[in-house]
């Protein structure tokens, strides 16, 4: 991750329950609005943050998002199954590269593995939660 949407999430880690508008994450991390800004956003596509509304506010505020560790993952796991496939097609391709097509192959089982297990384990994560409150 970049290091200025490193700088805002570790930010909005200890915000406020109502969250930092943009020109408070700006002035807290000491840059400018134009950088903060294209955090945000980049944050906000990889659903680290959300944008809260606050009636009687025009100004948008940002906090982390709900559940958001298990929702990046989720999202991310179609990329781990495709990367795996592509992989295994690499490794299948490159008989001339006995030791390439190992390495490949190895990474594209972890990726399939991962790719299988990351739904459970957040399952399994939701019920603990569920659980323990």
């Amino acid at each position: 991750m970049p290091r200025m949407q490193s700088r805002v999430l570790m930010a909005l880690v200890g915000s406020p329950d109502e969250g930092y508008t943009a020109a408070d994450l700006a002035d807290r991390l000491g840059v400018s609005a134009a950088a903060v800004s294209g955090a945000v956003r980049a944050l906000q596509a990889m659903r680290l943050i959300q944008r809260l509304s606050r009636p009687g506010d025009r100004r948008d505020r940002y906090d982390l998002a709900d559940d958001m560790w298990s929702g990046v993952i989720t999202a991310n796991v179609p990329v781990y199954a495709q990367l795996g496939t592509l992989m295994h097609r690499i490794a299948d391709e490159n008989d001339r590269a006995p030791r390439s097509a190992a390495r490949a192959r190895e990474s594209a089982d972890f990726l399939t593995f991962l790719a299988d297990r990351m739904p459970q384990l957040v399952a399994e994560w939701a019920a603990r939660r569920h659980t323990d409150a």
